[in-house]
């Protein structure tokens, strides 16, 4: 059994991870055009793979690897909504479908989507409702089977989005194999993007972007 450490629990929704970063990014500036990333290892580590895609871009990654839905939810007003951005990019569920904060119904994970993407448009922040990267295994959990899930969760996040003006960024059909898991040419793990897998997420979050930002 893997024991949570003492930061852990005190800070369970890791909110002291950006909090001088939050500080240190202010408000935007004049004509600012600010988009910040909400997510887990996913978001996280895309500004190491792909550092130019924030550094060339007003975009502010807020990833945290292994978090959850709930986690993300309960820190988005400190690391989304205070900072003020024109939209927010949110993507979420994977780790929720793995157990990594115990066991997680989809309606659980729809509840904390829903809470986050209402939070944001309160603030009139344009809401990117991202899918679900596709996995047929966990290598963290093996064996729990989770591809169906994750088809179940982004048919109801694609329908979310369509009937509460949110913009859906489809993720999923564009790096997806036939047995619902990652196509093998953008993942070395079958969770995670490699960089080309990254160069592929790119480009279909910058259209939806685009999208939330023309509306």
């Amino acid at each position: 059994m893997i024991y949570p450490t003492l930061q852990q629990v005190q800070d369970w929704p890791n909110l002291d991870r950006y909090r001088e970063a939050n500080k240190k990014a202010g408000l935007p500036t004049p004509g600012e055009t600010r988009i910040v990333l909400m997510g887990d290892s996913i978001t996280e580590a895309w500004s190491q793979v792909d550092p130019d895609f924030f550094s060339a871009n007003p975009y502010i990654n807020r990833g945290i690897s292994g978090q959850t839905t709930p986690q993300m939810l309960i820190r988005f007003r400190p690391d989304v909504v205070a900072l003020q951005p024109k939209a927010a990019v949110i993507l979420g569920g994977t780790n929720d479908i793995a157990g990594n904060t115990g066991p997680s119904s989809l309606q659980m994970i729809e509840d904390n989507l829903m809470s986050m993407a209402i939070l944001a448009k309160a603030a009139n922040i344009s809401v990117i409702l991202s899918s679900v990267l596709p996995a047929n295994d966990f290598p963290w959990a093996p064996g729990m089977n989770p591809a169906e899930k994750i088809a179940t969760l982004n048919d109801w996040i694609k329908s979310y989005s369509a009937n509460n003006d949110c913009v859906f960024l489809d993720y999923y059909s564009s790096m997806t194999d036939r047995q619902g898991g990652m196509l093998a040419r953008y993942s070395m793990d079958g969770v995670h993007p490699n960089a080309t897998g990254y160069a592929v997420m790119a480009m279909l979050a910058e259209k939806a972007i685009g999208s939330a930002l023309g509306k």
